[in-house]
């Protein structure tokens, strides 16, 4: 069995947030106390997977370098590929496959935050699917920005379907997507839209045709955020520090999520917490090193 890899689409131009995006990614924005790219970084993580490709412009890549290097800091492997043009969703794809050589792969939008314990089952069961397609429904009251999901009377999917006018659900698929190693393939058989793009809803619908596709459905009490707009990053500003302030435990910090997985060692740990030493991150670091070692 082939183990899946990562893929995090940064690329575009970041048009919905000028002009704070002019001279810099969006993905690169904060969002409360980390970069935004974080986020879905710590997502791939917590699947479990260690091999990730960061899709991203020729102006971007050397911040996303800077800021993420190899990846060696959290024990993973982060490579990078440059996006001359974006040209939809699906295009991600394209530029990944000499990256995935025929593994099976996890794509998900830099800009997209998900949390809570469903979303970990839902990885957990996500991640045991190697053949076919596995991607998510979330019941939003704006589903025409997104791909809808359009189900019979017994829950049957019947169509996906991009930013249609008339939605025929409420039900948008979020920027997570699992796939097997057909993906690059099916990718380079589509057509552009009308809007030029290669619509990852058509990628969808290549694994819908062929019964292989699995929707699940995200449920009360999970949170999916968009931050790709000024009131999106807004929103997840604000939720990240009252969960966090809540709780007292990070929503996306690499360096936990590396160290309970045992890539990491406590010595990596210790010098990360130097790294951003006098800052609340930093102090955050020091207290998981505190906790392991009470429980020692």
């Amino acid at each position: 069995m082939k183990k899946r890899k990562g893929i995090i689409l940064a690329g575009g131009t970041g048009s919905r947030l000028f002009p704070i995006t002019r001279v810099v990614s969006k993905q690169l924005l904060p969002v409360y106390d980390k970069p935004m790219i974080y986020y879905p970084l710590s997502v791939l993580m917590l699947a479990g997977i260690r091999e990730i490709l960061i899709i991203t412009t020729p102006h971007d890549e050397k911040d996303f370098k800077t800021l993420l290097g190899d990846g060696t800091q959290w024990g993973i492997e982060i490579t990078y590929k440059v996006q001359a043009k974006p040209e939809g969703l699906a295009q991600a794809f394209i530029l990944a496959e000499e990256f995935l050589d025929g593994h099976p792969s996890c794509l998900i939008l830099g800009d997209n935050l998900f949390y809570g314990k469903q979303v970990m089952d839902a990885l957990e069961e996500a991640m045991s699917h190697n053949e076919g397609g596995y991607v998510f429904g979330y019941h939003t009251t704006e589903p025409e920005q997104y791909g809808v999901v359009e189900f019979d009377k017994n829950g049957k999917v019947l169509s996906i379907e991009e930013k249609p006018e008339n939605p025929k659900s409420r039900y948008a698929v979020p920027g997570l997507y699992f796939f097997d190693e057909r993906a690059p393939a099916f990718a380079k058989g589509l057509t552009p839209s009308k809007r030029g793009e290669l619509e990852i809803a058509d990628l969808i619908t290549c694994y819908l045709k062929e019964e292989s596709l699995k929707v699940a459905l995200f449920g009360r009490g999970t949170a999916w955020l968009d931050t790709g707009t000024p009131d999106g990053m807004a929103h997840a500003t604000q939720f990240v520090q009252v969960i966090q302030q809540r709780q007292g435990l990070k929503i996306a910090c690499p360096e936990e999520i590396a160290f309970e997985a045992e890539w990491i060692s406590r010595a990596d740990l210790e010098q990360s917490a130097d790294n951003y030493a006098k800052t609340e991150y930093g102090k955050y670091l020091l207290a998981i090193l505190a906790e392991a070692d009470a429980v020692v």
